[in-house]
């Protein structure tokens, strides 16, 4: 590993990093590529599987009922054990126990996805998946205080969300190749072992661009305390809570805007086929599109680590807030692919830096040895993004509008949580 940090790091990219900012910004790189398979192929091989005439099948219907269902059962459970394992992980020396325990889990459970055969096993299985991959996250997160320090933590976050973007393509690549290879489509593989690699190539990937973060990452800010039970952990979380509403004003006004804004930018990602779909567009182009903006966000997140050097963190996360408000203005005239193409583009500019600032200036504003348990929160926002904004999406529709008014309506949400942004700039910050 120290002969790969030596190679990379004498290279224009990744100069700036030392080797702990280096191996945090891989783990990015290594979650990712589950994400975009998650967003992408998996639940194609889940209604595969699920959808049939055979006896244990389902109707297509019923299954896109049931996956919504499994990605719901994750948001909650990740809500309600994210800020509980987040406090026990602020305790000295556990952070990276409980890291490298949730990732494990992950990897593991990504492999054995790949054998299952029966619909509801799949799905129970990338449940629990999914939630280890988002527990790993919210101490990932965390890690930010530790691995840097805090004028440099705008850049290095910046540099994870855009190498995560570019590096997952890569085993997703490798995926999407065997995916065609299928019986779905040219027809050389076996629907099993099609699966099993994108599966397997996407957990090895994971799995290796993490041991580096293992290995180096060091907890320096922590909670000195002899309690062991997880009520204290409860104890905690609701002493931290009432701190947030009754005292902490400048956290409590961002996590507010956070979630208003992230759950536009959200419920955009989440929806951008469907956009496309309802519209009538090439299913082919918009992919490409999308697989496009994956580019432009690697490259729009590098613009902003650099505009970190130099500009306030707030006036950047603004700036791509005022984005995502043009973005939605524009959809009210989307007709076309190449009109969709400016989207996606457009996006992309923004997608990875309103992220990886919003991950920054957080750390910044927290008390460092709580930052476990602070993501913890700060996840329940995060991964309740877009549920608001498809309800308002369905709304619409089920009221006969068209998809261009229903994303139209998501400037609300962008310019309440610009309001609510300038609102926790002007609190002082009680953990600096």
């Amino acid at each position: 590993m120290k002969k790969l940090f030596k190679m990379l790091n004498n290279s224009k990219v990744f100069r700036d990093l030392d080797q702990q900012e280096f191996s945090w910004v891989l783990y990015d790189v290594g979650n990712s590529a589950f994400t975009m398979l998650a967003c992408s192929l998996i639940p194609i091989w889940f209604k595969s599987i699920a959808i049939g005439t055979d006896p244990g099948q389902i109707t297509s219907d019923a299954a896109t009922g049931m996956w919504a269902l499994g990605t719901s059962i994750v948001t909650i459970v990740v809500a309600l054990i994210g800020p509980v394992f987040g406090a026990l992980a602020d305790k000295k020396d556990m952070k990276k126990i409980f890291f490298t325990t949730s990732v494990a889990i992950g990897v593991c459970g990504c492999i054995i996805n790949g054998f299952a055969t029966s619909w509801v096993l799949f799905l129970i299985i990338y449940i629990l998946t999914k939630v280890a991959y988002s527990a790993s996250l919210t101490f990932y997160d965390s890690m930010l205080n530790d691995v840097t320090t805090e004028e440099r933590m705008d850049e290095v976050s910046s540099y994870g969300y855009a190498w995560g973007y570019i590096g997952s393509c890569i085993p997703f690549l490798i995926a999407l190749i065997a995916y065609i290879l299928g019986p779905d489509m040219v027809g050389i593989l076996s629907s099993g072992v099609s699966k099993f690699i994108g599966f397997a190539v996407t957990a090895i990937w994971w799995m290796l661009v993490t041991l580096p973060l293992i290995k180096v990452y060091h907890q320096k800010n922590y909670v000195e305390t002899e309690d062991n039970k997880v009520s204290y952990a409860f104890v905690k979380i609701y002493n931290t809570w009432k701190t947030i509403f009754t005292e902490d004003k400048k956290v409590l006004y961002f996590l507010i805007a956070f979630f208003l804004y992230i759950d536009g930018v959200g419920t955009i990602i989440d929806n951008a086929i469907n956009i496309g779909t309802d519209l009538g567009l090439d299913t082919v182009g918009q992919v490409v599109f999308l697989l496009l903006t994956q580019v432009v966000a690697w490259i729009g997140s590098l613009v902003f680590a650099k505009l970190s050097k130099t500009q306030d963190t707030v006036k950047l996360i603004l700036i791509c807030i005022a984005g995502y408000f043009a973005i939605c203005v524009y959809a009210l005239s989307l007709q076309h692919l190449w009109q969709f193409g400016i989207m996606a583009f457009g996006i992309g500019c923004f997608q990875g830096s309103i992220q990886s600032l919003s991950r920054s200036y957080y750390s910044r504003i927290i008390p460092a040895e709580n930052s476990g348990e602070y993501f913890g929160i700060y996840d329940i926002f995060s991964k309740g993004a877009s549920f608001i904004g498809s309800a308002v999406i369905a709304v619409v529709k089920f009221a006969g509008g068209t998809i261009n008014v229903a994303v139209g309506l998501l400037t609300i949400f962008f310019a309440l949580g610009f309001v609510f942004l300038k609102m926790a700039d002007k609190q002082p910050n009680k953990n600096a």
